[in-house]
């Protein structure tokens, strides 16, 4: 019986070949589609799945409020993990990361950049899987100045030489680092990536007892049938006795009192497979991504296979007066509805297993691109996991019986005798739920290009939008503490430099922050105000063209600026500084007999965006930068003509000033971009998905036209015959679509209007939303709809209406 069926649906489908490639074509493409976002998204989800450790690994996260300054940071006091260490039961191990990030490093006389560098605890390898290929897990990060490559970095630095226990020079540290292991590289589903791991005990302050310096990562491995609750819970108690008597001593006041005055100071366990896709949390490793961008090509997969789905209901109700016939004779000759239910599924199931076929090829062309396009190595790998066949059978099931059910149970319905007086395909003519069905298709249409036209918007209103300095022709040098005392030196030689306008030192750079400091305020001693702190020198504000709005910037006559500082206007309204001239800032100490260090405030300056405009302003101080400080990056201003011989100079000096050390810079304008990489990746993958489900949906109503024109073929004949023009005769065909479409604009334009609002609340600075935005979309989705009836529309109004006439 089966066979019986098989062979009907296969000369059903042979008569209606024009319909069926049209749904193949459809359904292959919407496949696709969602298995290459599936794909995506399981990629995402798939991060630190890796270790095998995974549902016992943890990292500390601070919580904190300062002032009304909030910070949620992975950063954390080294002392933290040795003293959970020894008082949580829950406790295994430990590892304590530092990430450098880019780094020099010296072998002979080759010197090499590495991307990434990080200190560790040597319980690192007992904690992530992450194979160690030569040397003592024991033993390879247990000493200071030990060092850990991986095995491409080993590979580039040494070729096929071993390693072991060669030495080699590491950033500006003067001793030696020696070679005591080689491990795999780091997955690149990690939330970190590291190419070399330094000994952590090699950090001067990896003893340290200071518990309000929070610095490094911390991850921690419990025990089995550990509980993260229990842990959590004693994080408090913890805090309030070591960090409780230092509060005290600053403040004058109690931990608890602290937290009463509305500031928060706490620590809890992350879970390691949550840290990809928690952006709220600020870290030094990959960037975080964002979820809501899981949900939305989740969504966006979703709608694809519906517009397929719709294509192929829409499509196989539309023929249903022509297999009204055949339905008639097979019922009277004793077939039962369940029999030709079956069959008409089993065309559905044929169709999509045909198209998932062919949607395997058009992912196997497309991967690349799209890997290209994310900077990722996704894949289809068919006998790496067991589930990936059977998953793509689900799938074709799944999408068969979706898109044929409908159809399936509507052809079955027909009675013998309707079907012999003709009723079914007067009936057929109305259509209303093929008109349903094409409202939903454009209804999802409008909102997919509304929703691509908004994200672009956005991304292009960050990248543009003026940060309150010159981010134009701005160079920015890294590692300044190579030129040690000499950075005053070299920026007179850069200054000599043709091209060259403004040269300065500081310790951050817009992006680049790494002081978030607690001050105290004279006459407001009970209160604590969290700052981003910057050290910079007399020529930075010229440098970065950051207007000084009241008093003004540091000054060389004026020798008391040194103990000085700066604020923003964030600074000033956030902390109610209405005589800011009049404000002196301390700074507090551990000692509560010292004397009080004033900074007395002697300039504001506009609000700037010191960090990506995902974040609101926050308050920023800038002090001045003396010549103790030699950490931090040199910036220089660069006229607009200069030309490509200026940065030679001023590489060139550099290597004069350095011993030839290799200069790491960036140019600030671009570098900001960095900023919205994960927007601007899927903002084009929005389009892209966008232009694919628009051509889906247009296939359908090209097929669905054709139809139509066949249906009405006589008909065109009879008005032409009586005059009809052309013209009048498209505007009769194509009428309909026009009603459906504005029908559909408006059902889409409430549902992404919600959509879009809410997306936006997360960024602090925005676009808003406008009517040309959603006409936009009404305009794109109606000009994509008469174009595509336009070929049939317009070949059927020029018929001879002869020809016509003798149609059927």
């Amino acid at each position: 019986m089966i066979n019986n069926i098989f062979k009907h649906s296969i000369r059903a489908l042979n008569r209606q070949k024009g319909y069926v490639l049209i749904n193949i074509i459809g359904l292959s493409i919407g496949i696709a589609c969602s298995l290459l976002i599936s794909l995506f998204v399981i990629n995402e989800l798939s991060y630190d799945q890796f270790n095998t450790k995974k549902d016992r690994i943890f990292r500390v996260v601070l919580h904190g409020k300062l002032g009304g300054q909030e910070a949620h940071v992975s950063s954390t006091a080294s002392v933290i993990a040795p003293t959970m260490m020894q008082e949580f039961p829950e406790m295994e191990d430990f590892c304590r990361m530092n990430f450098w990030g880019e780094t020099v490093i010296k072998y002979d006389e080759q010197v090499f950049t590495e991307s990434s560098f990080a200190q560790a605890d040597s319980a690192f390898f007992k904690i992530f899987s992450i194979p160690l290929i030569k040397g003592n897990i024991e033993t390879v990060l247990n000493a200071p100045h030990k060092v850990v490559l991986s095995e491409s970095t080993a590979k580039k630095i040494f070729g096929n030489d071993d390693p072991i226990d060669k030495m080699i020079r590491v950033g500006t540290d003067s001793s030696l680092y020696k070679i005591t292991g080689v491990m795999q590289d780091v997955p690149e589903l990690s939330h970190f990536h590291v190419n070399m791991l330094g000994s952590f005990v090699t950090n001067p302050r990896a003893n340290e007892g200071q518990w309000l310096s929070n610095s490094f990562s911390t991850y921690v491995l419990l025990k089995e049938g550990a509980s993260q609750e229990s842990v959590n819970e004693k994080f408090h108690p913890m805090l309030v006795k070591y960090v409780g008597p230092m509060m005290q001593q600053i403040f004058g006041i109690s931990f608890d009192e602290f937290l009463d005055k509305g500031n928060q100071y706490s620590l809890v366990l992350q879970s390691l497979t949550d840290i990809h896709l928690d952006p709220d949390i600020e870290h030094e490793v990959k960037p975080a991504s964002d979820p809501k961008f899981l949900y939305i090509f989740g969504s966006i997969a979703l709608l694809i296979i519906i517009i397929a789905a719709i294509n192929f209901m829409n499509l196989s109700t539309a023929q249903a007066s022509k297999r009204a016939k055949e339905v008639g004779i097979k019922k009277v000759s004793g077939s039962s509805r369940g029999m030709l239910i079956r069959q008409f599924l089993t065309e559905s199931l044929f169709l999509s297993f045909l198209s998932l076929i062919f949607a395997i090829f058009i992912i196997e062309l497309s991967l690349p691109y799209f890997n290209n396009l994310l900077n990722s190595s996704l894949k289809l790998d068919y006998t790496g996991e067991w589930y990936t066949i059977p998953g793509l059978a689900i799938i074709s099931i799944l999408v068969g019986i979706l898109a044929g059910s409908y159809p399936s149970f509507f052809l079955s319905s027909f009675k013998p005798v309707s079907v012999l007086k003709g009723s079914i395909k007067d009936s057929m003519k109305n259509g209303k739920l093929r008109s349903i069905l094409v409202v939903l298709q454009f209804s999802i249409s409008i909102i997919l290009i509304v929703g691509t036209l908004i994200i672009f918007k956005q991304i292009n209103f960050m990248i543009n939008k003026d940060m309150g300095f010159n981010k134009k022709h701005l160079l920015v040098i890294r590692r300044a503490s190579v030129l040690g005392s000499k950075i005053k030196t070299f920026k007179d030689e850069l200054s000599n430099i043709p091209g060259v306008i403004n040269v300065s030192a500081s310790t951050a750079v817009p992006s680049y922050n790494n002081n978030g400091n607690g001050y105290t305020m004279e006459g407001r001693d009970q209160e604590t105000f969290l700052l981003e702190t910057n050290w910079v020198d007399y020529d930075y504000f010229d440098t970065y063209d950051i207007n000084i709005s009241l008093g003004r910037k540091f000054g060389m006559e004026y020798a008391t600026d040194q103990e000085a500082c700066i604020v923003n206007n964030s600074a000033v309204q956030s902390f109610g500084l209405d005589k800011p001239f009049e404000t002196r800032f301390s700074i507090p100490d551990d000692n509560p007999e010292a004397e009080a260090r004033f900074m007395p405030v002697i300039g504001v300056v506009n609000d700037f965006h010191f960090r990506s405009l995902h974040s609101r302003i926050e308050p920023y101080m800038f002090r001045f930068k003396n010549d103790d400080i030699l950490w931090g990056y040199v910036s220089i201003r660069i006229a607009a003509d200069a030309s490509k011989g200026t940065l030679k100079e001023i590489e060139s000096i550099w290597k004069d000033f350095t011993s030839n050390e290799p200069m790491q810079y960036f140019f600030m304008d671009e570098d900001l971009k960095r900023l919205y990489k994960e927007e601007q990746q899927n903002a084009k993958l929005s389009i892209v998905f966008t232009i694919i489900a628009i051509v889906i949906a247009a296939l359908g109503l090209f097929g669905l036209t054709s139809f139509t024109v066949e249906q009405r073929t006589k008909e065109i004949g009879i008005r032409k015959a009586l005059g009809a023009s052309v013209g009048n005769i498209y505007y009769i065909i194509s009428k309909e679509i026009i009603i459906l479409v504005s029908i559909s604009t408006l059902l889409a334009w409430p549902a992404i209007f919600f959509i879009a609002r809410n997306w936006l609340q997360n960024y602090h600075y925005k676009i808003t939303l406008n009517v040309f935005d959603f006409l936009t979309g009404f305009l794109i989705a109606l000009t994509i709809a008469v174009l595509t009836i336009s070929y049939r529309a317009l070949k059927s109004a020029g018929l001879n209406p002869a020809e016509s006439l003798r149609y059927e």
